[in-house]
């Protein structure tokens, strides 16, 4: 292995050598070079064991030293040694203040990390390791510093100035053909949390007060044609504050908050004190041009980010391995904060969809990871599903475990304890346990161990000795970094449910705590690897609704009858269990379908009418309805088999599908009637409900393949109503007829090829078509006029979306294996974080059937031998060596 693969591991970390006590930074752009002066006020760090007098500085490849000087004394070469892209100073005092200047050039920094050039625009992402491309430094969370940032650029192209905190000086330098703005913020920051930006922007303002009465100005900063998409995002930031302080206790402590919308990002958005940088995709809205997806995204981004303000910032994390403590922690905030915006059973569903199609699947493959990994290569490959979803769902089990009010007591003490720290998970847990009183000692686990852990639950009941008994097994497969898995603590939530659908009081265990006063719920502590719970006085054998609201991330495993399924669909008072019976019940009919029953048997009539009723039902939430009639999708089908054939699943799902829509047909054709908007375009939950329903029968109907269906779809688009309205139409359109699609989609085109963001929608629509035989139009979108390869949302339309799309890029022959490994060999160069992005989805091959296994190793070794990056490396090498 390379000195550039270097392995970077948990058990070796130390404390810094010295501390910068504050960073005033002078950054002064200029078209070609852009130079940066750094003054530290540096000390030896009295709790470091390493008594040499030499300081150690990251640097990146991006930098050119221009000169060293410490207490005002300029250092020759014998001072200091460039080491490969690091500063080594040599025998330093043990307080003094250091000054480096250095020469940058951001519009050549394709990586975009660091200082770099969007479109007319300057600006940072230094998560995780961004920094040290614009200056040497101690570039590490756990190195914290007051910074004072001075920036200065030419007043015409960049009249806007932004930094970290609150403005303290501007004004012109050089006879006003230049000028300067100088921000301190006075919070300790590690240097992943600085941001800066200059541009020509219009800012949208706002304001908001505090609990305690303090007036804190809200700006949103956009190029000036975007400055009509602003609303939404301020209407969320103002929404994520108040929830903050009412669910939290949490006020915002300055009194400036900015975001910043940026085109080009590697990232959704990031937290940066005070100065939030947004990829534009996840701030800019327009009910004109904005799904109701993308609404609901942008909400939950913006308060991730603004909550990230505590949860992050004012208590960051020691080091890189604990990423999820502030990512899993924030994740869980911004899901609590979208259910309560909107509804709370459905974006559970939509949680636990992506959990168990993107997390699961990465921890069934080569780049598992525990939350809290032990070692990486290069950290950008552990911003992941498992750090965030799991992670999330992690800090979700402790509420559980603890109750709301509990579980606030733990994350006051968590707060108060840490200010201004840089801590780890398990200060984070024993903040909880020391709150509560609860041992988490065996909770523990989930940080340190990789896997989703199967919960094989069988049961019996005495109708003699009125006593039902549950046993429960559970168990985890091995992953890359343990073989054997030591039992989870594990919160199954439920209830016992008698022939009515009434949930019984029950008298629960001793490793159980009921929710409710009535007994009818409890939180069952599975602590063994083996366990039994007997329940007394039972009158009637009970069907079991186990792992409510879905209070693990596990597989369970119980063998549930299709009658037991049909009555929990139509019973069990918990949204999320009714979902998951007519998942179970759709996926077994699926299987049956794959096991070559015929689809009249696998999709029987109970099954039809219980469809049917919850389209008829004009009662019921339309957006929990279009759930719960959605098939489960090929990702999923695909987790749920032991040997993955992407063909035979892709048939059989597009079978039971177009069975559905022929059996239902007056059903669907009635529901989507209903489902119609009349008057003005509204945002509120149900029009989106309503919009959400409709497009999923709209879908189903297009299977039937036939001129009153496509019309249908042809009149959707036509009508132009709504942009959510607009994509069904054309993903219907693409599904049914080439031509007329085409036609729409250059008219699509036409109307909006202004709009980037639409332009994303509009490749993103094409590319991830899952009809065979597309690979030669998205080859086609690579060489369109508005597909930059160095625009990471372009990347992530064309290329991810035709990722996303099985049947094409599992195709047969191999095709889509090689398209992706020369774009991964291609963007590799310009921009590392996402090519080893694009890499991942190759590496989980060893659930597939062999002879596309033999194809994407042959692609994996193809991307190894042309010498990639750090972060493309780690994915490759770890998935050829399954």
């Amino acid at each position: 292995m390379s000195e550039q693969a270097k392995v970077i591991h948990l058990k070796d970390y130390q404390v810094p050598s010295h501390i910068i006590d504050t960073t005033h930074l002078d950054v002064h752009i200029d078209e070609l070079d852009t130079r940066v002066t750094s003054s530290l006020k540096v000390r030896k760090n009295p709790a470091s064991n390493n008594t040499s007098a030499d300081l150690f500085l990251h640097g990146g490849k991006m930098l050119s030293l221009v000169s060293v000087a410490i207490d005002g004394v300029s250092l020759g070469t014998e001072a200091y040694q460039l080491k490969d892209t690091d500063l080594l100073l040599i025998d330093c005092p043990a307080e003094f203040e250091l000054q480096i200047v250095c020469q940058i050039e951001p519009q050549n920094n394709t990586s975009l990390e660091g200082l770099y050039k969007s479109g007319g625009m300057f600006c940072t992402q230094c998560e995780a390791e961004g920094f040290r491309n614009i200056t040497f430094y101690l570039d590490r969370p756990d190195a914290m510093s007051v910074f004072t940032t001075r920036i200065s650029a030419p007043k015409a192209q960049y009249p806007i100035l932004l930094a970290n905190g609150n403005p303290i000086e501007q004004g012109d330098e050089q006879g006003g053909d230049r000028h300067f703005a100088v921000w301190h913020d006075p919070f300790p920051k590690p240097a992943y949390l600085f941001a800066m930006v200059a541009g020509d922007l219009v800012r949208y303002a706002d304001s908001f007060t505090t609990c305690s009465g303090r007036e804190v100005d809200l700006h949103i900063f956009v190029e000036a044609h975007n400055a009509h998409k602003c609303e939404h995002a301020m209407a969320s930031l103002k929404r994520s504050m108040l929830w903050d302080e009412e669910v939290y206790g949490r006020e915002y402590d300055l009194d400036l908050f900015m975001i910043v919308a940026v085109d080009d990002f590697n990232m959704g958005a990031m937290e940066n004190k005070g100065l939030n940088i947004f990829n534009s995709d996840c701030v800019l809205a327009d009910p004109n041009t904005t799904t109701d997806s993308q609404f609901e995204r942008i909400e939950g981004i913006v308060g991730h980010e603004y909550f990230h303000n505590w949860s992050g910032n004012r208590v960051t994390c020691r080091d890189w391995f604990q990423l999820s403590l502030k990512e899993g922690f924030t994740v869980f905030r911004d899901a609590e904060y979208t259910a309560d915006m909107y509804s709370r059973t459905v974006k559970r569903i939509d949680d636990v969809t992506l959990l168990r199609t993107a997390q699961f699947a990465e921890d069934g493959g080569p780049m598992a990871h525990p939350i809290r990994p032990e070692s990486y290569i290069e950290i950008n490959n552990f911003y992941s599903v498992t750090v965030y979803e799991k992670g999330a769902e992690v800090v979700g089990m402790i509420h559980t475990l603890l109750g709301p009010d509990l579980f606030r007591k733990g994350s006051d003490l968590y707060f108060d304890r840490h200010d201004g720290q840089a801590v780890t998970t398990e200060d984070f847990v024993a903040a909880m346990e020391d709150a509560s009183g609860v041992d988490l000692t065996r909770f523990k686990r989930w940080y340190g161990q990789a896997g989703t852990p199967t919960l094989s639950v069988r049961d019996e009941y005495d109708a003699q000795a009125k006593e039902y008994r549950l046993h429960v097994v559970q168990s985890t497969p091995a992953t890359p970094e343990s073989d054997n898995k030591l039992a989870f603590h594990i919160p199954l939530r439920m209830s016992l449910l008698d022939s009515t659908g009434r949930a019984l009081p029950v008298a629960w265990p001793e490793q159980a705590s009921a929710i409710n006063a009535a007994t009818t719920e409890a939180v069952v502590s599975v602590l063994e690897d083996q366990q039994t719970y007997v329940f007394s006085d039972i009158a009637e054998r009970p069907v079991p609704s186990l792992l409510r609201g879905f209070s693990a991330p596990v597989k369970l495993d119980y063998p549930y009858s299709e009658a037991q399924l049909m009555f929990l669909a139509q019973n069990d008072d918990d949204g999320f269990n009714r979902w998951e019976a007519v998942q179970r019940l759709l996926l077994k009919a699926l299987q049956d379908v794959m096991d070559e029953d015929t689809i009249g048997d696998a999709v029987d009539q109970p099954l039809l009418d219980m469809l049917a009723s919850l389209l008829n039902n004009a009662e019921l939430d339309a957006a929990m309805v279009a759930r719960l009639v959605l098939l489960p999708s090929e990702a999923y089908l695909a987790e749920m088999q032991t040997e993955v054939d992407v063909d035979l699943i892709h048939i059989c799902r597009e079978t039971v599908r177009g069975y559905i829509a022929q059996s239902l047909q007056a059903e669907l054709e009635a529901c989507y009637a209903r489902c119609q908007d009349h008057g003005a375009f509204s945002q509120d939950a149900e029009a989106i409900g309503r919009r959400a329903l409709k497009n999923v029968c709209m879908l189903y109907l297009s299977t039937l393949e036939d001129e009153a269906h496509l019309s249908l779809a042809q009149a959707q688009y036509d009508a132009q109503a709504n942009m959510t309205d607009v994509s069904a139409a054309l993903q219907t359109l693409i599904a049914m007829d080439d031509d007329m699609a085409q036609t729409a989609l250059d008219d699509f085109y036409g109307r909006w090829q202004q709009d980037a963001q639409v332009v994303d929608q509009w490749f993103a629509l094409q590319s991830g078509a899952n009809q065979a035989g597309r690979l030669e139009q998205v080859k086609g979108l690579l060489e369109h006029a508005a597909f930059d390869i160095k625009n990471p949302n372009k990347v992530r339309s064309v290329l991810g979306g035709f990722m996303r799309s099985p049947i094409n890029f599992h195709a047969l022959d191999g095709s889509g294996y090689e398209f992706i490994a020369g774009q991964i060999i291609a963007l590799n160069s310009i921009n590392p974080m996402m090519a080893a992005a694009l890499s991942k989805p190759l590496g989980r091959y060893k659930k597939h059937t062999p002879e596309r296994q033999l194809l994407v190793r042959k692609q994996l070794q193809r991307i190894l031998d042309a010498q990639p990056s750090k972060d493309v490396y780690e994915v490759v090498s770890k998935a050829l060596a399954q």
